[in-house]
C-alpha cells in the first residue's frame, strides 16, 4: 500500500505538512476535502464516494473521518514513505498534518509518551485492501521515531522481521490478493518510560487452517510450503525427502501451479531464514519447523483403499514411513491411528476401524492440527523473544496494532466468514461506543451541551450471535455436543425454531414468499450492520467441532519433534473434558480482545480496495460502495457529524484567520477566546453555526468553514501587497543607512589609500633611479637584478633590428651582428632561420629538381673527399640522357622493343669499352634501367652486354680525375668473359645512377692504389695501371697492362 498527494498537497511535502490541513481546502474542487466531516452533503453516499474518487485520481489515498483514517490501496509505489517524511510528522499535532498513516501513528505515539496512556491502532478492510502494508508502515514509523540504542535497535529489528515470518506461515495467495492474511493479528509494542521500544507481544486469531488441506480454485496454500520447495538448499530438501518436481496433494487442490511468476518464493525463503535468525530461533527449532511443514506435505500424499467390509487401509506404506520418520514416531502406531479410532466411554476403551471417508477426514484433521498448533507455537516463540527484561517491564506503556480481517461477503459464505463478520460486528460496536464516548467527553470538557446521536446500535446483532443459551454460537455448540448423529441441517432447524421472531435472522422456513428463491433450504441470512449476508450451513458442525481423534493425539504426544511434543501434551490426554468448540474459543478470545482494546485509546485505519484486478488507476465505484457500506464508514461519518464538523483551539483558529478582522489584525493582545469572538462577530457568523467552548471553537457546518477559508485566500492578496510595501520600505531604509555608512567609511579609506600610494610612488621612483644608474654602468657584465632591464632592452632592440635585416636567400650566409648578451640567442636563431629557409626552399622544388637533389646528395655521400673530379660536378646538373641527338630515335626504339614490360630506362650515356685481351677501345652506349645495365653498339644499337642489377657485385673507380669505371661481374657469367672496363666522360653521374638503381651504396669501391686487377674468362686476371702524366689517356702499355694516365 502506497500513497501520494494532490497538486496542492504534493509539492514540498515536508513544508506543506506544517502548513496545516486548512491549506488544502483551497484545492478541494480538484482533490476533494481531506476530512469527510467537511462534506456539505455528509449524509450522501454518492458524495462520500465521489470525494474518495477525486482524491484517488490525484494519487491521494488518505482521507480522515475525524480521528479515523480511510486508506485506498493505489496498487503502485508512490515515494512518500521515506525517513524524511516520517520526520516531518514528528512532534506535530494531528490537525497540523495532511492525512497520512504516519500522522495517525505519530499522534498515538505522542499521546502514549506525553499522556502516559496505552494506545491501539485498529486496521480493518477486506483482503487486498492493504491492511498488512499499513501495519508495516506503522512499524516503520515507530522504528524511525524511537531511540537508537543497541537494545532498542535489536527489538525494533525483531518487530520488523516478525512480519515476513508470520506472513510466510499465515498468508496465502487468494483470488483477491497475492499476500492475503489468513489469520487475525494483534501486536502490542512495549515502550519504556522514555518512549523507546523494549519489547512486544502477539496474539493470533482464527487461522484459516482448512486452507492446509483444500484451496479454492485459483488460490494457493500458505506461502511457506512453496518457499520451502523452492529452496536452493539441496541438502535441506534431501533431508526432508522433498522435491519440487514431486506431486503433493495438498498443493494441487486448486488450478494454481506451484510456481507463480508473480511471487518470488526463492527470495522470500531467504527473507524467512534471515527473520528466523533475527528472532533468535535456534538451528534445532528451525529444523523442527521445516520438518513439520514437510511432514504435512507427505501426509497429504497418504492414500486409502477400502475392503469389502468398508474398512480403510493405507495404500502406500512407504509414504507413511516418511511421515513417521519426519515426526520421529512409530510408523505402526501412526498407521493404526489413521486407520482406526479409539473412544473412551465410562472408563472403557473402544477401538473401531474407519471407513475410507473417515480415514481421509482423520488424515486432514491431523494435518490441520499440526499446522495450527505449530503456528500458535511460533507466535508464542516470537513473544518469548520479544519479551522485555523484568526490571523494565513494570514501567512500560503499550501501543497495540490490530490487523484483522475485514467484513467478508462472498458468493459462498461458510463458518470462517461467519466468525470474521462476528468479529467485525464486535469491533463496530466498540468503535461506536468509543467514538461517542470520546465525543461526549470533549463536549463535557468544553462545556457544550451534548445532543443524543441517532445511530444504528448493532448490539442486537452481537446478541443474536453470542447470547448465552439463545445465540447462534450456543445453538451450534448444542448441536455439536448432543448425543447421536449431528448434522448441519439439524443446526439450521434449531436456529429456525429458536430465532423465528428475530428480525435480523432469515432462513428458508422463515422467509417471506418473495424471498424463497433467494434463500436455499441449506442456507440462512443475517442482517449485519454492513448489509445482508447469506451463509451456507455445510461444514458448520464439523468446523466447529474441529475434532482430532484421541489415538492421533497419543501418537503426536509420543513424537520426538520438539514442537509437536510441546503442543500435543500428555495433559491433554488425561483431561476428561470435551475440548471447547472452535466458535466458543473464538468468542472467548474475541471478548478478551475487546477487554484489551477498551482499556486503550484507539485510532482507526479503514482500508479500501479500489478494484479486484489489483491494478493501479482503476476505481470500481460499485466495489468501493460495497466496502464503504460494510466498513460502516457512513455510520462513522454520521456519528462524527452529529455535532460539529470542525473544531480548533482558539489560538490556532485566531492565528490563521486574524487577518479577516481589523480588530484582531495584525496582533491581538488579549485572550485568544475574546479575539475569536471578535472575529466571528466581524464575519457575521450565525449563532446556530458555531459554539464557543472553554478552549475551542466548534463550527457546525462545513460551508461556514469553507466561506471563512475562501475569504482568507482572497485576503492573502491584500496581505501580500501590504507585506511587500512594508518589506520594500524596510529594505530601502536599510539600504540607505548601509550606503551612507559605506560612503563615510570609503572616504576615510580612500584618503588614507591616496596618501599611502603617493608615499609608495616617491619611494619607488628613488629605487628605480638608483637601479637604473647601476644597471647602466654594469650593462655589459653578467646579468644581475640591476642590469637585467638593460639586458632585456638590448635583446628587444636586437630582435627588432634582426627582424628587418634577415637574409633573403638560402645561399646568403650573412647574419647581422649581435650584442654580447644575445650571442647564444643569435646562434640558435641563425640555425632555426636557415632551417626554415631550407624547408621553404624544399617545398617549392618540382619533382624533377627534388630528384636532382636526391642524386646529388647520393653522389656527395659516394664521392666527396674520395674522388678528385667530384668538385667539378657541384654546379652541373645530372642529365638522364647523355646520348647525341642523332641516337635519340635508336634509344626510343630500343626502349620500345628491347625492354621487358615494367622495365623503365633510368639513364643512358656514351662510353668507351676496352676489351679484356688487348684492351682495344670500342664505342658503346650504356643504358641503366630499373632491372639491368645494357651496353649496346652505338651504330646499330645492338645489345653487347646485358647485366641484371643483382649480378653487379662491385663498381670500381679511381680517386683521380679520370673516367675509368670497372664493373665486376660474377665468374659464373661465362658469356660476359669477365669484368667490364669502361671509360665514361661523366663517370660520377653514371655511377650515381647505377648505385641509385641497385640501392646498394656499398658496391662502389674507390681504388687508391696504382694497380687495379680485373677478372677475365677462365679465371685469369688482368691489371690496370694508373700512372701520372701530363694529360689524360687510356692505352695498352709495354707490360701488356691497360695504362690509365691521369693529371
Amino acid at each position: 500500500m502506497q500513497a501520494g498527494h494532490s497538486p496542492g498537497e504534493r509539492v514540498g511535502l515536508a513544508t506543506h505538512v506544517h502548513s496545516g490541513m486548512e491549506s488544502s481546502l483551497q484545492s478541494r474542487d480538484v482533490a476533494g476535502v481531506h476530512d469527510f466531516v467537511l462534506l456539505e452533503n455528509y449524509g450522501s453516499e454518492d458524495a462520500f464516494i465521489n470525494n474518495l474518487q477525486k482524491r484517488f485520481n490525484t494519487d491521494i489515498i488518505y482521507t480522515y473521518i475525524g480521528p479515523v483514517l480511510v486508506s485506498v490501496n493505489p496498487y503502485k509505489n508512490i515515494p512518500i514513505y521515506t525517513d524524511d517524511v516520517i520526520k516531518t510528522y514528528r512532534n506535530i499535532h494531528y490537525f497540523e498534518a495532511i492525512p497520512h498513516i504516519y500522522a495517525v501513528t505519530n499522534t498515538a505515539y505522542q499521546a502514549l509518551k506525553e499522556e502516559n496512556k496505552d494506545q491501539c491502532i485498529l486496521i480493518s478492510g477486506e483482503s487486498g485492501a492493504g491492511k498488512t502494508e499499513a501495519s508495516k508502515k506503522i512499524l516503520q514509523c515507530i522504528a524511525v521515531t524511537t531511540g537508537r540504542t543497541n537494545q532498542v535497535e535489536s527489538v525494533k529489528e525483531k518487530l520488523l522481521q516478525s512480519t515476513p515470518l508470520l506472513e510466510a506461515f499465515g498468508n496465502a495467495k487468494t483470488t483477491r490478493n497475492d499476500n492475503s492474511s489468513r489469520f487475525g493479528k494483534y501486536m502490542d509494542i512495549i515502550f519504556n518510560y522514555i518512549g523507546d521500544t523494549i519489547g512486544g507481544s502477539l496474539l493470533n486469531y482464527l487461522l484459516e487452517k482448512s486452507r492446509v488441506v483444500m484451496q479454492a480454485p485459483g488460490e494457493r496454500n500458505f506461502h511457506i510450503f512453496y518457499q520451502l520447495l523452492s529452496s536452493s538448499d539441496a541438502s535441506l530438501l534431501d533431508s526432508l525427502h522433498l522435491s519440487p518436481n514431486t506431486y503433493y496433494h495438498y498443493l494441487n487442490t486448486s488450478i494454481v501451479s506451484m510456481k507463480d511468476n508473480e511471487i518470488d518464493d526463492i527470495g522470500q525463503f531467504r527473507v524467512v531464514k534471515r527473520a528466523m535468525d533475527v528472532i533468535e530461533l535456534s538451528e534445532q527449532e528451525q529444523t523442527a519447523i521445516f520438518t513439520l511443514v514437510a511432514s504435512i506435505l507427505h501426509l497429504g500424499n497418504v492414500g486409502f483403499s477400502q475392503d469389502e467390509n468398508g474398512n480403510a487401509s493405507i495404500n502406500a506404506p512407504e509414504t507413511i514411513a516418511t511421515v513417521a520418520k519426519l515426526l520421529a514416531c512409530d510408523p505402526a502406531q501412526l498407521t493404526h491411528a489413521l486407520e482406526r479410532k479409539t473412544i473412551i466411554a465410562r472408563g472403557d476403551s473402544v477401538t473401531t476401524p474407519l471407513n475410507k471417508e473417515l480415514a481421509m477426514y482423520a488424515r486432514d484433521a491431523l494435518a490441520k492440527a499440526i499446522y495450527d498448533r505449530m503456528f500458535t507455537w511460533l507466535v508464542q516463540r516470537l513473544n518469548s523473544s520479544l519479551r522485555p527484561v523484568d526490571d523494565e517491564f513494570n514501567r512500560t506503556k503499550v501501543m497495540g496494532i490490530l490487523d484483522i480481517y475485514g467484513f467478508e461477503i462472498f458468493g459462498k459464505n461458510s463458518f470462517e466468514q461467519f466468525c470474521i463478520n462476528y468479529c467485525n460486528e464486535k469491533l463496530q460496536q466498540l468503535f461506536i461506543e468509543l467514538t461517542l464516548k470520546s465525543e461526549q467527553e470533549e463536549y463535557f470538557r468544553e462545556g457544550i451541551e451534548w445532543v443524543p446521536v441517532q445511530y444504528f446500535d448493532n448490539k442486537v446483532i452481537c446478541d443474536l450471535i453470542e447470547e448465552r443459551h439463545k445465540g447462534i454460537i450456543s445453538l451450534l455448540d448444542e448441536e455439536c455436543l448432543r448425543p447421536g448423529d449431528t448434522s448441519d441441517m439439524g443446526f439450521l432447524n434449531k436456529m429456525s425454531i429458536n430465532l423465528v421472531d428475530h428480525k435480523h435472522f432469515v432462513s428458508y422456513s422463515k422467509a417471506e414468499r418473495t424471498m424463497l428463491k433467494q434463500i436455499p433450504r441449506d442456507e440462512f441470512q443475517l442482517v449485519h450492520y454492513a448489509g445482508k449476508v447469506t451463509y451456507s450451513v455445510h461444514g458448520f458442525v464439523d468446523k466447529n467441532n474441529d475434532l482430532l481423534f484421541r489415538n492421533l493425539i497419543e501418537v503426536m504426544a509420543s513424537t520426538k519433534n520438539t514442537i509437536t511434543k510441546a503442543v500435543f501434551t500428555e495433559k491433554e490426554l488425561e483431561s476428561k473434558k470435551r475440548p471447547e468448540t472452535a466458535a466458543s474459543q473464538f468468542k472467548k478470545s474475541l471478548n478478551k480482545l475487546m477487554q484489551i482494546l477498551v482499556t486503550k485509546d484507539p485510532s482507526y485505519v479503514r482500508c479500501i480496495k479500489p478494484n479486484n484486478e489489483q491494478t493501479s488507476g482503476i476505481f470500481d465505484e460499485q466495489l468501493v460502495r460495497h466496502q464503504v457500506q460494510y466498513l460502516g464508514l457512513m455510520e462513522n461519518l454520521r456519528v462524527r457529524r452529529a455535532g460539529f464538523a470542525y473544531r480548533r483551539t482558539y489560538d490556532v483558529f485566531l492565528k490563521r484567520y486574524k487577518s479577516l478582522c481589523p480588530g484582531t489584525w495584525p496582533n491581538f493582545n488579549g485572550d485568544p477566546k475574546d479575539g475569536v469572538a471578535l472575529l466571528t462577530q466581524h464575519l457575521q457568523y450565525n449563532k446556530y453555526e458555531f459554539s464557543m467552548g472553554k478552549t475551542k471553537i466548534f463550527i457546525r457546518y462545513p460551508k461556514t468553514l469553507f466561506m471563512t477559508e475562501d475569504l482568507f485566500q482572497l485576503k492573502k492578496n491584500d496581505l501580500a501587497t501590504l507585506i511587500q510595501r512594508k518589506y520594500k520600505t524596510h529594505v530601502a531604509r536599510k539600504n540607505f543607512l548601509k550606503m551612507r555608512w559605506a560612503a563615510i567609511v570609503m572616504q576615510k579609506y580612500i584618503r588614507r589609500f591616496l596618501a599611502k600610494r603617493a608615499m609608495r610612488r616617491r619611494r619607488l621612483a628613488v629605487e628605480v633611479l638608483r637601479r637604473l644608474l647601476k644597471g647602466f654602468i654594469t650593462r655589459d657584465g653578467q646579468p644581475t637584478e640591476d642590469n637585467m632591464a638593460f639586458i632585456q632592452l638590448s635583446r628587444i632592440n636586437y630582435l627588432n633590428r634582426l627582424a628587418g635585416n634577415l637574409p633573403k636567400s638560402l645561399v646568403d650566409r650573412n647574419w647581422p651582428p649581435c650584442p654580447k648578451a644575445c650571442r647564444d640567442l643569435s646562434i640558435v636563431l641563425h640555425k632555426l632561420y636557415r632551417g626554415q629557409q631550407a624547408r621553404i626552399y624544399r617545398q617549392t622544388l618540382s619533382p624533377e629538381k627534388k630528384r636532382q637533389f636526391d642524386l646529388k646528395i647520393l653522389a656527395e655521400k659516394l664521392f666527396q673527399h674520395k674522388k678528385k673530379s667530384y668538385t667539378s660536378t657541384y654546379l652541373t646538373p645530372f642529365e638522364k640522357v647523355r646520348l647525341p641527338s642523332e641516337l635519340h630515335q635508336h634509344k626510343t626504339q630500343y626502349e620500345t622493343n628491347q625492354l621487358v614490360p615494367g622495365e623503365k630506362l633510368l639513364y643512358c650515356t656514351n662510353i668507351t669499352k676496352y676489351d679484356r685481351h688487348g684492351y682495344s677501345p670500342r664505342d658503346r652506349a650504356l643504358l641503366v634501367t630499373t632491372k639491368a645495365i645494357h651496353i649496346v653498339d652505338i651504330k646499330g644499337f645492338k645489345v653487347k652486354h646485358k647485366l641484371s642489377l643483382e649480378s653487379v657485385t662491385e663498381l670500381v673507380v679511381t680517386a683521380e680525375m679520370d673516367g675509368l669505371l670497372l664493373i665486376r661481374i660474377p665468374l659464373e657469367l661465362k658469356k660476359d668473359k669477365g669484368d667490364l672496363i669502361l671509360q665514361c666522360a661523366h663517370v660520377i653521374e653514371c655511377v650515381t645512377f647505377i648505385v641509385d638503381a641497385v640501392k646498394k651504396p656499398n658496391i662502389l669501391k674507390i681504388a687508391s692504389t696504382s694497380m687495379i686487377s680485373h677478372n677475365m674468362i677462365g679465371g685469369k686476371e688482368g691489371q690496370i695501371e694508373v700512372t701520372a702524366g701530363s694529360e689524360l689517356g687510356f692505352g695498352k702499355g709495354k707490360t701488356g697492362h691497360l695504362v690509365v694516365t691521369v693529371n
